[in-house]
């Protein structure tokens, strides 16, 4: 009982302080806003120009994602006018996620200007749900026509990019224009805080409705100048699910550019990656190329069988890259710095990706820095040839992963470089007992003929 009143207690104290901080002299004097739906991401991105009412410096402000987009929300960044990162700091509220920000000094008591970046992942719902497979793939967006704010806003406007110029509807909340692939809501005057107005669109969407469920990403590290890098993923066709039977003649016969099916898609590698592989259960996938260009290596990932909705695959992609590219030593001091995922494709959605890092054996004093907030694993121990008490694993994961999310990692550790000698010590004392062994059995002398010659003198 004692518990609960307690929690009560601080939720209560954590509305109260997420409202207190709201400054209400703070206004939105313009804000832009540009929501991109030409592909399955729904990126939003806003120009907000501050005013205080009080002509005093505006030091902090706040942004809120609404609570029913949260568990979307993929990806959020802040800038100020020039350009430089702005940190951001999550909390709840009962009105949504409330990501503070603090604004450089030098803004003084001029109107600075906040930008903001959101991407949303499923947000876009295919409607119908299921098509057959010479229909066209349609998906609906829910949104709000006015930007979700805690300040007043003096005026607003927002542009909606999209796939297609084929627009089955939208909610014509005027003044709302539709123009090509372009609509556009506003501009609002004199909008109150926390304003809500629901809208729809219904629209043509044939990008790629890829989704990763599963990534496992294995970076084995090698002292004597090898990192490899092996990944299994698991891919489904998010989009329209397949209604009715499907048709290879058919399939191979519509020359449409715009299809609601995925028969390949480019992966991006370092440019140094060398022996990539690329296999299924079945085997090596040989029906897909490989192209070094000046800052990576592109390869053109072709399934065995086309991607409709609803429909899955399953591979692994492997590659090697040189270890002096992403191991830095000082003494016995290391630095790896590697990325917690590649380019798998254009715009990708990861469910979960877990990150293993397979360190040398007798690595010590090891500390995971992460870029943004992951999930840390135990760790736990790995043992391959030569190894006696196991090679020390590394893993993390983080769920509802996009594109800007391809980012390094740093993990240090300690690293002694006679441990470097283990190993070929191992060889050559294991070559040394076998030689050994050898030269004893030899000298060895197992025959009883000398045996029977005597006994026959006598």
């Amino acid at each position: 009982m004692g518990k609960g009143v307690l929690a009560v207690a601080l939720f209560v104290a954590g509305i109260f302080c997420a409202q207190s901080a709201i400054d209400v002299e703070i206004e939105n004097k313009n804000v832009d806003r540009t929501i991109d739906l030409t592909s399955q991401l729904v990126k939003v991105s806003y120009k907000i120009t501050l005013e205080h009412k009080a002509k005093k410096a505006i030091s902090s402000y706040l942004f809120i994602v609404p609570n029913e987009d949260r568990e979307r929300l993929s990806f959020i960044s802040a800038k100020d006018a020039s350009k430089k990162d702005l940190k951001l700091t999550e909390t709840a509220s009962p009105k949504g996620a409330t990501f503070s920000m603090t604004l450089p000094a030098s803004a003084g008591t001029t109107n600075p200007v906040v930008y903001i970046e959101t991407v949303f992942t499923k947000s876009l719902l295919p409607y119908p749900t299921a098509i057959a497979q010479t229909e066209r793939q349609l998906v609906q967006y829910f949104g709000n026509a006015y930007v979700y704010s805690p300040f007043r806003t003096s005026t607003q406007k927002t542009t909606v990019h999209l796939s297609s110029r084929n627009v089955e509807s939208f909610t014509q909340f005027k003044p709302a224009v539709h123009a090509d692939s372009t609509i556009t809501y506003g501009p609002y005057d004199n909008i109150a805080a926390f304003s809500s107005e629901p809208i729809t669109i219904h629209f043509e969407n044939y990008t790629p409705f890829l989704t990763v469920t599963r990534l496992e990403r294995v970076i084995e590290v090698s002292h004597w100048g090898n990192i490899a890098v092996e990944e299994s993923i698991d891919i489904i066709h998010s989009g329209a699910s397949l209604k009715g039977p499907f048709s290879r003649y058919d399939y191979q016969k519509d020359s449409r550019s715009n299809q609601a099916s995925v028969k390949s898609y480019k992966t991006l590698l370092p440019a140094s990656a060398t022996g990539v592989y690329y296999r299924d259960t079945n085997g090596n996938i040989s029906t897909s190329a490989m192209r070094v260009l000046k800052d990576s290596v592109e390869l053109d990932l072709r399934p065995r069988f086309p991607l409709f909705g609803g429909w899955k695959t399953y591979y692994t992609l492997g590659y090697n890259v040189p270890s002096f590219e992403y191991l830095f030593q000082t003494g016995d001091n290391f630095l790896l710095k590697m990325r917690v995922l590649d380019h798998i494709f254009d715009d990708m959605v990861v469910d979960e990706v877990t990150t293993k890092i397979i360190l040398p054996e007798g690595s010590t004093n090891i500390k995971l820095i992460a870029p943004y907030s992951v999930t840390r694993h135990p760790d736990s121990l790995h043992y391959t040839y030569l190894d006696t008490f196991g090679r020390p694993v590394i893993s993390f994961s983080k769920k509802n992963v996009v594109e800007h999310h391809i980012t390094d990692f740093n993990l240090k550790y300690n690293f002694s470089r006679v441990m470097m000698l283990q190993e070929p010590l191992l060889v050559v004392g294991f070559l040394y007992v076998l030689f050994v062994l050898v030269i004893v059995w030899m000298r060895l002398d197992f025959s009883i003929i000398k045996e029977k010659e005597h006994l026959h003198k006598d």
